[in-house]
């Protein structure tokens, strides 16, 4: 499960990212509840999520173009400061009593661009450190890790915000980019696996979409991946207006909902590294039970009931997460793989400037309960749909029966019942 940590580079990658990962939870609560503090409106929240995401959508095949032409190391030291220097500005601001809500905009819109470079460089970075060997169980393990912060940054940025305010938790933030920067810095290059750069040239941006485009293995995750960031993954609006207006709590509720899905998080991800196989019938299964629980959780009649919920939610959303980035990075050429993480990333993290806004107005105009049915109802949906379009491609037909005494539900070939039909006969 942890076999990838034993690579010194990666090593020093992951603990500066643990460090990292829950400075950045931190400010994602603290930003959160200060624009519903400053503005009293959902949408307003859901505007802030969006224009943090909204660079990708814009420019993220640009930004993985530029990651296949440049050092990924030198790349990540100068994202990894920009957004440093960001959060203490934020906190800056706020700490002295000047922020307003243009400000936390702009601040999530920098934050933005500077992931468009960020994201696809950490994403294929991975693969120099460790290797194709290696490559699976890392980007689990990288899941984990973030998950991992979810467990630390959203019970301190609670505290923080509840003892004394938001602003100390965007410092811890911008102080928190100090490990990796640092885990960057002391790494041999010379352990690192060579990949050879893309040589700067016009057509580079339309070449990555023909080569995403000539396989079905790499559209197929990435479409399903879009639907369930765009209409599944809006909880910085859902879970607010559920601790605020619902169950009428404190910043501290909030906290514990995100605390509790990032226990499933971390579960779903650590069973990702544990099964060390990507495939599409489980991207699938994850994102059916995600869409599933997210439906179930929208009429939860108690708090408690609610923040149960989170666990299976977190856990199933993982699983998604985690296998339709693995399947992605190991079925793609190393040349190409910063530009298909890009597009990748781009619907996975733009999805949210088309869905968080959307998600805030269905809860301002008809209620979080019904904002967050709706999110799960069609990311089931689109599940079920891709794996009905993928079967009747394939020939497939839906098998329902028993094995060893357990239910089981499959596709199998078309040929195979008439096999069976005839056998019978």
């Amino acid at each position: 499960m942890f076999s990838s940590l034993s690579v010194r580079n990666y090593r020093l990658f992951f603990l500066g990212q643990v460090v990292s990962n829950t400075g950045t939870w931190m400010q994602r609560i603290a930003q959160d509840w200060l624009v519903l503090g400053l503005t009293g409106s959902a949408t307003a929240v859901g505007i802030t999520t969006a224009l943090q995401f909204l660079p990708m959508l814009l420019f993220g095949l640009y930004g993985g173009v530029l990651v296949d032409r440049l050092p990924k190391r030198r790349t990540l030291l100068v994202t990894q400061t920009s957004m440093a220097l960001t959060g203490i500005a934020l906190a800056v601001l706020t700490l002295t009593g000047h922020v307003q809500v243009w400000h936390v905009y702009l601040a999530a819109f920098v934050v933005g661009l500077a992931t468009v470079v960020d994201n696809p460089a950490r994403q294929s970075f991975v693969s120099e450190m460790v290797g194709p060997d290696q490559l699976q169980n890392a980007v689990s393990l990288n899941s984990a890790n973030f998950q991992s912060a979810r467990l630390v940054g959203p019970a301190v940025a609670g505290l923080l915000i509840t003892g004394v305010g938001t602003g100390w938790a965007f410092l811890a933030n911008g102080l928190s980019f100090v490990a990796p920067i640092t885990g960057l810095l002391l790494m041999r290059a010379r352990e690192l696996y060579p990949v050879q750069r893309a040589p700067r040239g016009k057509g580079q941006l339309r070449e990555g979409l023909r080569y995403v485009a000539g396989r079905p293995d790499l559209i197929w995750p990435i479409v399903l991946a879009g639907f369930v960031s765009t209409f599944g993954f809006n909880f910085p609006v859902y879970l607010s207006a559920f601790a605020n207006d619902v169950f009428h709590a404190g910043a501290g509720s909030y906290s514990l909902f995100n605390t509790l899905m990032a226990v499933g998080s971390l579960a779903g991800a650590l069973l990702a590294a544990r099964r060390g196989t990507a495939r599409m019938r489980v991207l699938i299964a994850g994102a059916v039970a995600f869409g599933t629980m997210e439906i179930v959780a929208a009429f939860a009649p108690s708090l408690w009931l609610f923040a149960l919920l989170m666990a299976p939610i977190g856990m199933f959303g993982m699983t998604v997460n985690v296998t339709a980035n693995s399947s992605i990075q190991m079925a793609t050429d190393p040349s190409m793989r910063g530009r298909v993480m890009a597009l990748y990333m781009m619907v996975f993290m733009g999805g949210a400037p088309l869905g968080a806004p959307i998600a805030g107005w269905i809860t301002d105009a008809y209620g979080v309960r019904a904002g967050l049915a709706v999110g799960g109802a069609i990311t089931a949906a689109a599940a079920v749909t891709i794996a009905l379009a993928l079967a009747r491609v394939g020939g497939l037909r839906l098998s329902v029966g028993w094995n060893r005494g357990h239910p089981q539900v499959r596709f199998v070939p078309r040929e195979q019942r008439d096999e069976e039909l005839a056998t019978v006969a």
